[in-house]
């Protein structure tokens, strides 16, 4: 993989989509940077150790280090470098906080990444529309801790405390997704600066519309191929008046996915609903001190009254019951949500101390709800006869489930069994109607499955990406088919 280019005219080879492909670039990235330190002054970075921690990956992917990291201060700054970028044939990639986990922020071609770090801003909050406008670095948490005394929230929680450009971006969604619907369904429009450095203004703040091609669609998930966002418009709902959250243990997973069925089925509503199988339970148990019975677990939360939360709850256990879980516990106490959803985070770190000095293949995903529990016990006997330690965890409310896939970075063997599993997991979705991502995305990680699953439909994303960005600097090698 080639971290830089140098002058002129570059042949690199790029993985993409677990082959190498080859590709002319002209690019004069000294004449870019010299440029771009005009312009940023100190907010510029060459250092070593920015290039590394932006070079980065959450998952398995290799330090691969950009040749210089922006820190923009507003929209403008933003139009400049890109204008800079695009007259020296300079790669640009957004960043966020980088808890990508598809590589999708990695610069694999060189070029300037551009840290959203110091866009953290409050735009503008509309109490009585119940939306609000903000810049992508602001995170999900901190927006949440600016909202805390209005009575609203911003729902999707996808476990890290992601930037909101990065998740939109992605399409993230999360343990709230049951209910609330992922980025897909809460952004209402967004500020994108294009690869020429024109500025668009995606969607409106109304509530609907029929208005055009839905442009802030097209950009939500486009993972930085089309543009960089520098501000987007969220719908925000009103904090629930009464919260009940409660964990279910059960002898066989499958029993606990067909009590979900059939949960779902009768419309009971559920703000959360979570698997965690016997192994990871193991592993927060090892990690938090916690006292799980090591059996797969559902775990589970309700939003609304003090009355229609207790009787959510009551209904919940009896459905279970029938279903065979072993007791219910639950409870409305803050402190007793948090310490339950605390261990449901931190899963994946958890995970990690099992087996110290590995890395892992993180993957995820999603099929209807009717094929999930034929999708993970298929997985689940798969991954038993691996080597490899592997436990799922998952939203079960919306057929989306991970496996965590535990390899020593120094047994290359090892990294191709983790590999072979995941691309097992999304041949297995895709025969069953699903998807090869229900919420990390694609990246450079999944696009030797996107012709399987959107067969034509894959070109058409790939002369989209070529309209808007023709000369291809906006995160390339990543999302769409490569160009010829």
């Amino acid at each position: 993989m080639v971290g830089c280019f140098s002058c002129g005219t570059a042949r690199i080879n790029v993985p993409f989509g677990g082959e190498e492909m080859t590709t002319k670039i002209s690019a004069d990235i000294p004449q870019a940077l010299a440029a771009l330190h005009q312009l940023l002054g100190e907010r510029l970075s060459r250092s070593k150790y920015d290039l590394d921690e932006h070079g980065r990956s959450e998952s398995y992917f290799p330090t691969t280090p950009p040749d210089a990291v922006a820190y923009p201060e507003n929209t403008q700054e933003v139009v400049e470098l890109v204008k800079i970028c695009a007259a020296h044939g300079c790669p640009v990639i957004g960043y966020g906080t980088g808890t990508s986990l598809e590589g999708h922020a990695l610069a694999v071609r060189g070029g300037l990444v551009v840290d959203f770090s110091r866009m953290r801003a409050v735009r503008d909050l509309r109490l009585d529309d119940m939306d609000v406008t903000v810049e992508p670095g602001l995170t999900r948490e901190a927006l949440n801790s600016e909202l805390c005394a209005t009575g609203l929230f911003f729902p999707v929680d996808p476990g890290a405390n992601a930037s909101l450009g990065g998740m939109a971006m992605t399409r993230a969604s999360g343990t709230t997704a049951v209910r609330y619907g992922t980025m897909r369904d809460n952004v209402m429009g967004m500020e994108v600066v294009l690869s020429d450095g024109h500025v668009i203004q995606t969607g409106s703040r109304a509530r609907k519309s029929s208005s055009g091609y839905d442009l802030t669609a097209l950009m939500v998930g486009s993972e930085g191929t089309l543009g960089l966002c520098t501000a987007l418009t969220l719908k925000l709902h009103a904090q629930p008046e009464a919260i009940a959250a409660g964990v279910a243990a059960f002898d066989k997973f499958d029993a606990a996915v067909r009590a979900v069925q059939d949960i779902i089925q009768i419309g009971l509503p559920m703000a959360r609903i979570e698997f965690i199988d016997e192994a990871t339970v193991r592993a927060v148990n090892s990690y938090s001190g916690a006292s799980f019975p090591h059996k797969p677990h559902l775990l589970v939360e309700f939003h609304g009254s003090e009355t229609a939360v207790a009787e959510q709850a009551r209904e919940f256990g009896e459905i279970i019951a029938d279903h065979g879980a072993l007791g219910f516990e639950w409870s409305a106490r803050p402190e007793d949500r948090t310490s339950l959803w605390a261990i449901r985070h931190t899963a994946y770190w958890a995970i990690l101390a099992e087996r110290p000095g590995t890395r892992a293949v993180v993957t995820d995903v999603c099929v209807p709800i009717s094929k999930l529990a034929q999708a993970v016990s298929e997985t689940q006997a798969e991954l038993a006869e691996s080597l490899l330690a592997a436990p799922i965890l998952g939203h079960v409310g919306d057929g989306n489930f991970h496996a965590i896939l535990l390899f020593d970075p120094n047994q290359p063997a090892e990294h191709e069994e983790a590999k072979r599993l995941s691309d097992s997991m999304v041949q297995r979705a895709l025969s069953l109607g699903g998807t090869a991502t229900g919420e990390h995305g694609v990246g450079m990680g999944k696009t030797n499955f996107m012709l399987n699953e959107h067969g034509n439909a894959w070109s058409v994303m790939g002369t989209l990406k070529m309209a808007l960005d023709p000369i291809g600097i906006m995160n390339p090698g990543k999302l769409v088919p490569p160009r010829n």
